[in-house]
């Protein structure tokens, strides 16, 4: 197959396809019926999560349920699943909480949504071959998922997301040597990302998948491949566009590695940059800023959705531009800026004239 000419999305997709079918191979045999099935509907990034989280089920029971004392993983038939009960299943919840690795044997720990997210993935699986009838019972249904309690949204002021990007553009004035030199080389590349983030609201991982061929600038705008593999026109201000043209200006004396030509945003090494490389950048300018807060490419994500909200008041923009399938999951996020325009309007309204 000539890979010549994919895009960069289409690169990832197959690198996955890959790499779904490398675990697969570690699952139970029948595991595989299930994964075909839910394709369709799924992206193989989703399948990927599902199938470590499955088999961290089946190496739970060989590890812990004494049934399965000496057994491997190809001993394991789909007729197992009617032998587990849903006590079977709260063991396994109180084992997710605190584990060692199969794989690496290093300690592994969950919160309330880790846990929902394995529960939910044991669940899917075992619904569908109950519904296909080669089981005749679920006892996932019989176990109650764990109560997720809401997170603060963490996000910069108007002052802070000022001060950070100030600092990114000035930080070379307090360095000396190789990390002066360090700082020059990146300046403007670690400026157009950050400027780009929190004046779009776009995904750390629609970031780095960018072309320069996805940024139209006579409508400013940038194309994004969503969640899905949707594509979404994605429009930004004059702050994005000038930090976007100067860093470009600088990117044309970059000579890419092959393969590599199309990436808007290039690594130190002249490489598409990275997802992890993007979210060091962003924590060590931030870490300057403020240390009270855990600032990363998702938290510019919110800082660029309560902007936009409070500018607005309208959440189904909000959810629109920020790639929310539903509308209920940005109104989650921002439900405390809700509770905040209602205090608001207790003190609008007056009764008698002082």
């Amino acid at each position: 197959m000539d890979t010549t000419n994919l895009t960069y999305h289409d690169q990832v997709t197959i690198d996955n396809v890959r790499k779904l079918r490398e675990v697969l191979q570690t699952l139970p045999p029948f595991a595989r019926d299930y994964f075909r099935a839910i394709e369709p509907t799924t992206s193989a990034r989703t399948r990927i999560s599902y199938a470590y989280d499955i088999r961290i089920f089946f190496n739970f029971l060989l590890t812990e349920n004494p049934a399965f004392k000496g057994k491997t993983m190809s001993d394991i038939t789909v007729d197992v699943l009617d032998q587990i009960q849903a006590v079977d299943i709260e063991e396994y919840q109180e084992y997710l909480k605190v584990y060692d690795s199969a794989e690496d044997n290093r300690l592994q720990t969950n919160g309330e949504r880790g846990l929902k997210r394995k529960l939910s993935a044991l669940r899917s699986f075992y619904t569908y071959y109950y519904k296909r009838e080669r089981i005749k019972t679920n006892p996932t249904l019989l176990v109650d998922m764990p109560k997720l309690h809401e997170k603060e949204i963490i996000r910069l002021d108007v002052d802070e997301t000022a001060e950070l990007l100030d600092y990114i553009e000035h930080a070379g004035d307090q360095l000396t040597g190789q990390k002066k030199r360090y700082y020059e080389k990146t300046r403007l590349r670690d400026l157009a990302i950050v400027t780009l983030l929190l004046g779009t609201g776009i995904r750390v991982s629609e970031c780095v998948g960018l072309d320069v061929t996805d940024i139209d600038f006579k409508n400013d705008a940038i194309r994004v491949v969503r969640k899905g593999g949707s594509e979404m026109m994605i429009y930004f201000g004059e702050e994005v566009e000038k930090a976007l043209l100067d860093y470009l200006e600088e990117r044309d004396s970059i000579t890419p590695v092959a393969g590599h030509e199309n990436a808007l945003f290039y690594s130190t090494q002249r490489k598409r940059i990275g997802v992890q490389a993007v979210e060091n950048m962003v924590k060590k300018y931030a870490h300057e800023i403020t240390t009270t807060k855990k600032i990363t490419p998702h938290k510019l994500r919110s800082t660029y959705g309560t902007t936009l909200y409070k500018e607005t008041g309208d959440i189904y923009l909000v959810a629109d531009v920020l790639g929310h399938k539903d509308v209920n999951t940005t109104r989650k996020h921002y439900a405390a800026m809700d509770e905040e325009r209602r205090r608001k309007a207790a003190s609008a309204v007056k009764l008698r004239e002082p």
